[in-house]
């Protein structure tokens, strides 16, 4: 399993007209997992409104500037594409908090290894998807595994197994491409989170404007577009130039490092990133996401949604995990045939919509 190249799957695939990312690419998008996306919390319920970003919007976005930052530099955009796409299979219902309350409840239950959204995605796409006869999972491209499973640092996870360990080598950085990936999340969900948060009412410009990069956007848009702060358009305007500024910083900054260093995928978790916004933007994201969680995701009205989504997910692991004959057929008979009854029921709860969770939640209780 030593050395294993980008393009390498673990069981054998007749190639077609598509590249091996672009076959990546489209089996994720065509998995169960990745449909249910539409219905898992961003920030705000599902039930919130139609407008506001789900999982499977995110995802979308994400894909969309991972791609066009890939392509720029030279590096190959499907592989970026297919891990952006896949990045967020393994999120549990009511966002980061399920996944946070879902942790905790595993690791009360004496399941040391708790929860961890990245490792579940990875799970996702080389275990829990049934597609095919012979095996279990998409089989995947090892860059595309690799990519998924170490998505955001740290990529040593006490909970790995040695073999995968070995295999994914978790004391080097992924791909180029899975590092785009991982700048590209941060840079939409930035973005859409303060057009979420102004379209919802909960934060306002007035908020977030002490912030210089958020300042000159809205300069921008005012003195460049003509578009003044009132018109309904400005929301849209602005989130578009923030984009943008990151995107070109991203570019602009990773050209310079990447004609300095050879181009090589496999380089120590302890060397600076091959690509990477400049320190003074880098800075600059940091007091952003300090503004985003005081005044957004600390804010009464998500506090209290996120509240009765952990209260959701406890229930139902309680209930789950007392009473095996609760579980779909499939799931009882993993468990019946030695499977571990912490991780199938984590399995399980993960892989619901928020929907779907809050109606079970509400026929149990």
């Amino acid at each position: 399993m030593e050395n294993l190249l980008p393009h390498t799957r673990f069981y054998p695939s007749n190639e077609d007209f598509r590249s091996s990312f672009e076959r990546d690419r489209d089996r994720i998008i065509h998995s169960s997992s990745f449909r249910r996306l539409e219905y898992k919390t961003q920030v705000f319920l599902n039930s919130s409104g139609d407008y506001f970003r789900t999982r499977l919007t995110h995802s979308l976005e994400v894909s969309q500037i991972a791609r066009a930052i890939s392509k720029n530099l030279g590096l190959d955009s499907s592989l970026s594409e297919a891990i952006a796409l896949a990045h967020d299979l393994g999120h549990t219902p009511f966002g980061h908090a399920g996944g946070d309350m879902l942790d905790e409840v595993l690791k009360e239950n004496d399941y040391k290894n708790g929860f961890d959204h990245n490792f579940q995605s990875f799970r996702v796409v080389s275990k829990l998807e049934k597609r095919y006869k012979d095996f279990d999972g998409l089989n995947l491209t090892f860059a595309t595994l690799e990519g998924i499973l170490k998505h955001s640092y740290p990529y040593d996870k006490p909970f790995l197994s040695d073999e995968l360990k070995s295999i994914f080598k978790t004391g080097f950085h992924p791909s180029l491409e899975a590092v785009v990936v991982d700048i590209s999340d941060e840079i939409a969900y930035v973005s859409h989170d303060i057009d979420d948060g102004i379209k919802y009412g909960l934060i306002s410009f007035d908020t977030i404007q002490e912030n210089e990069l958020i300042k000159d956007c809205m300069r921008y848009v005012e003195s460049n577009e003509g578009v003044c702060r009132k018109d309904k358009i400005f929301r849209h305007r602005f989130t578009s130039r923030l984009i943008s500024v990151l995107v070109y910083d991203v570019l602009e900054n990773s050209q310079k490092i990447m004609q300095q260093q050879p181009q090589c995928s496999c380089f120590k978790s302890t060397e600076s990133l091959l690509i990477s916004h400049s320190k003074d933007i880098q800075s600059e994201i940091k007091k952003i996401k300090k503004i985003l969680f005081s005044e957004l995701y600390k804010h009464k009205e998500i506090q209290t949604k996120m509240f009765v989504g952990k209260k959701c997910i406890k229930t139902l692991y309680e209930c789950l995990s007392s009473d095996v004959n609760l579980l779909p057929k499939d799931l009882k008979l993993r468990v019946q045939n030695g499977g571990k009854l912490h991780r199938i029921c984590a399995d399980f709860i993960a892989s619901m919509s928020d929907r779907y969770a809050l109606s079970l939640y509400n026929e149990l209780k």
